[in-house]
């Protein structure tokens, strides 16, 4: 590993914080900022031993997305989201599916002779969303709450969904039977069932700890913070030590650790948080040196329109589809349709997808994965201070046209 990595990432951390309020303010999002630099790192000179480079990505993909599960599940309230549940319920209900669908007969199409259980993999490697990547839709109090929150629970559940059909798809796939045997559904109720037991033994536990140690007087602010921010991690490992899904178990452990811990969750979150914002920016830095520099030079036209379909007709229309009844006008149904960008779920997936599988489609699966996150980071980058500018603004109007 080139001595210097860790010293140019630390230049950029700061560089970034130095200017992080006044770019707030403009198109260039972090996400941008953070996998440009990478991209420029990546092609400047070897930071990363080829050999590790991929694990070494997915490892901190992994802790990141495992972190901003678990805050955003603990910034969640149950009250609200159980008042507010029409549309991250059709999202993930009706939505997620039609998405996997839309996907794998895209890519059947646009990729001549792919398997189609290989397709159905790269759909749903490609299907989780990343509120990460929308923050100011999901941060802007303009946004109406219903939106804002089925977006951010959407993101957050999506992938644990989508964790034990891929196992299924993969396993089809280099089975090469066509149909699923028992195996892969015991994998998945494995995955699922742990998960969800790991999830709420760990919030509990640690819920439990913050709520009667404070209130007592035995634990120190620090120490509720830090309590916080290893609560996801024991979820996550314990989850995996048991064979279930980390990912599921991140995000159920901040839902209980909210609801056990009561008053105090919200002061207790703030490192977690931060810590979640550092491991999102080194991610995407790592994404852009070690993934996007090598798949620079295998782009190729039918690359760039399954992005850009996975993007618009795979997610848009599916989410059109789900809406149907609710009497969302076409402005909303555009606006919560094109905010599903693409990030972390999708870069841990297919990492896990490349280093534990052995199908002979996994690199074209990589660079088909790295440009539509690549893309993605870019448009909704982009996109999203304009769209929820002139969305608020369509939402205003309506509601004057509506009082005369």
């Amino acid at each position: 590993m080139n001595a210097w990595v860790f010293p140019i990432a630390a230049l950029v951390l700061i560089g970034y914080g130095a200017l992080s309020a006044r770019l707030r303010s403009t198109v260039v999002s972090r996400a941008i900022v953070f996998v440009a630099a990478g991209a420029l790192l990546g092609q400047a000179g070897d930071f990363v031993p080829d050999g590790a480079a991929n694990e070494s990505v997915r490892v901190l993909a992994e802790a990141t997305l495992a972190v901003v599960l678990f805050t955003d599940a603990s910034a969640v309230s149950m009250g609200g989201l159980w008042r507010e549940r029409a549309l991250p319920a059709r999202l993930l209900g009706i939505g997620l599916p039609l998405s996997v669908g839309a996907g794998t007969l895209a890519a059947v199409a646009i990729f001549p002779g792919l398997d189609p259980w290989v397709a159905a993999a790269l759909a749903t490697v490609l299907a989780p969303t990343d509120a990460a990547l929308s923050l100011p839709v999901i941060e802007d109090p303009r946004v109406p709450r219903g939106i804002r929150q089925g977006l951010n629970v959407e993101s957050g559940l999506n992938d644990g969904i989508c964790v034990p059909l891929l196992i299924i798809f993969l396993t089809v796939a280099e089975s090469g039977e066509g149909v699923a045997q028992a195996g892969p559904v015991r994998v998945v109720v494995t995955e699922i069932g742990y998960g969800l037991a790991a999830g709420v033994a760990a919030g509990a536990l640690a819920g439990w700890v913050l709520s009667r140690c404070t209130a007592k007087g035995w634990m120190n602010p620090a120490w509720q913070q830090i309590n916080a921010v290893v609560t996801p991690l024991l979820a996550y490992s314990a989850a995996a030590a048991l064979g279930g899904s980390g990912f599921i178990a991140a995000f159920v452990a901040g839902s209980v650790y909210r609801t056990v811990a009561g008053r105090g969750v919200a002061a207790s979150t703030e490192l977690t948080e931060r810590t979640g914002e550092l491991l999102n920016a080194l991610t995407f830095l790592a994404f852009g040196a070690v993934l996007l520099g090598p798949a620079l030079s295998a782009l190729d036209w039918r690359v760039a329109c399954y992005a850009v379909a996975c993007l618009t007709v795979a997610r848009m229309g599916p989410v059109a589809l789900a809406l149907l009844g609710t009497g969302a006008r076409a402005p909303t149904v555009a606006f919560v349709g094109w905010f599903g960008p693409r990030g972390l779920a999708s870069i841990v997936f297919v990492l896990i997808l490349v280093e534990q599988t052995r199908l002979a489609e996994r690199e074209l699966i990589l660079t088909v994965v790295t440009w539509t996150v690549a893309f993605s980071v870019l448009a909704h980058g982009v996109t999203a201070p304009l769209g929820t500018a002139r969305y608020t603004a369509w939402r205003a109007s309506h509601a004057r046209e509506r009082a005369h």
